[in-house]
């Protein structure tokens, strides 16, 4: 870690020295751990310190990128020089307006000193007493179990200094007993809220002790646990909810806004200073982020902007730039669906006939435009019959709209989660997703999973 004033006048000082038009650096730093455990067995225990500083120069209407992680002035330097010849070579991007100029950034507090509490010590002996816990009921974990500190500072030219230090873990908890396996997951910035035996409590529910049995595909009721809906968000965010999807005209949004999509009881939005998910000030070019509806009731009303796509329109960023060179687009990463009045309860025993889903696993996309997903279901599948859980189903495949099934959607649970895939496999910058329980009136399984 470097530290806020050390960071910020590193930056600067560069981008003084800069001859080019505008000028931009990106320095994220991370200090990441990660324990992997499988058959209630420590397997992996590893760890990194890194930083890069991410370089982008334009010249007139010439871009360039350099990417560096060796972070000595000296490196720093090198890497402006690389990027402004570079930048000299590239073909002139007409529709780039301008780097951001600087705006306010409201002060959260998105670190925790607890995280230094994590050490391997610590995360071992927590995870042996999991296994002790689920061998005394005759189950087996597996999962990862991840913490760090990551420091993001953005400076350009035209005045942006924002700094953030950031602290995170995410445990990912699956238990089974050779026949059928339980999964919860935890993610936040504090430590102290991780309670490990609340996990495995969790998991272990969702494990009847029963052989699965096999049911025909077809369309069912269905009640979506929030880590099955937080995967439907992601995608939904990735697919269409951001202005570059709209402008290359690929995003279910396209000639829709103002239009009643999906069920109006659906509200979806991002929301970077909601204290209720991950909290992250400010976007990848140094800019506040503001909260975006994409829909309101049902309706289409918003997507997110960053200064690129906002340029090209006359507008301004909604502050959701990713880490350039972002060929994706302004993807939100502190998605929110409003809750309900329901309990996952009372949902339940409103199904005659349907299926439980904890979570979907191999989830890809079938078609962009009409937010169609194929995937697995995992870890806790039940059918429902008259309103009670039942037997555990064999793994079931679904290919579903995405908006087709929020137009089914009839109930949503008050109780809301905080969820994250939390790989970590490139740079660590953990973000969440905060959805409740649904229950969907029409859900299509194309088919039996083998998995």
């Amino acid at each position: 870690m470097i530290g806020r004033k050390a960071s910020l006048d590193l930056l600067k000082e560069v981008i003084r020295e800069s001859p080019a038009d505008q000028t931009e650096i990106l320095l994220l730093t991370e200090d990441s751990s990660l324990t992997r455990f499988a058959q209630s067995t420590i397997h992996q225990h590893v760890a990194e310190r890194n930083g890069t500083a991410i370089i982008r120069v334009v010249s007139g209407k010439r871009i360039a990128v350099i990417t560096t992680n060796i972070l000595k002035p000296f490196s720093l330097r090198k890497s402006l020089k690389k990027a402004v010849s570079l930048s000299r070579v590239q073909q002139p991007n007409e529709e780039f307006k301008s780097l951001p100029e600087p705006k306010p950034i409201p002060d959260v507090d998105t670190f925790s000193e607890k995280i230094d509490r994590l050490t391997p010590e610590m995360k071992v002996k927590r995870i042996k007493n999991l296994f002790s816990h689920a061998k005394a009921k005759g189950f087996k974990a597996s999962g990862a179990f991840s913490h760090g500190r990551v420091e993001l500072a953005v400076v350009n030219s035209l005045g942006v200094e924002a700094y953030q230090l950031y602290s995170d873990l995410f445990f990912h908890l699956i238990v089974g007993d050779g026949k059928s396996s339980g999964y919860a997951s935890f993610v936040g910035r504090d430590p102290g809220q991780l309670n490990i035996e609340s996990l495995a409590e969790e998991a272990m529910r969702r494990i009847s002790g029963g052989e699965p049995i096999q049911i025909e595909p077809g369309e069912y009721e269905v009640i979506l646990e929030p880590y099955a809906v937080s995967e439907l968000l992601s995608f939904m965010g990735y697919l269409g909810f951001h202005a570059l999807a709209l402008q290359e005209g690929r995003s279910f949004f396209c000639d829709a806004m103002g239009k009643k999509l999906v069920s109006e009881k659906v509200t979806i939005y991002d929301d970077g200073f909601d204290p209720g998910g991950l909290q992250v000030p400010f976007d990848f070019e140094g800019l506040p982020k503001q909260k975006v509806v994409f829909f309101d009731r049902g309706v289409a009303k918003g997507i997110t902007y960053d200064s690129f796509t906002a340029g090209r329109e006359g507008k301004e960023s909604t502050g959701h730039a990713l880490i350039p060179p972002n060929t994706e687009g302004p993807i939100p990463i502190n998605l929110f669906l409003k809750e309900g009045d329901s309990s996952l309860e009372e949902m339940v025993k409103s199904v005659r006939r349907g299926i439980y889903v904890t979570r979907f696993h191999y989830a890809n996309v079938v078609e962009p435009m009409k937010a169609v997903l194929t995937g697995m279901t995992r870890d806790g599948t039940f059918l429902i019959e008259g309103g009670e859980l039942k037997n555990p189903i064999k793994n079931l495949r679904f290919t579903e709209s995405i908006l087709r099934a929020l137009s089914r959607v009839s109930e949503i649970s008050r109780e809301r989660r905080l969820c994250s895939e939390g790989t970590v496999y490139s740079r660590r910058f953990v973000t969440g997703t905060v959805a409740p329980a649904l229950k969907v009136d029409g859900f299509n399984f194309s088919g039996v999973s083998a998995l």
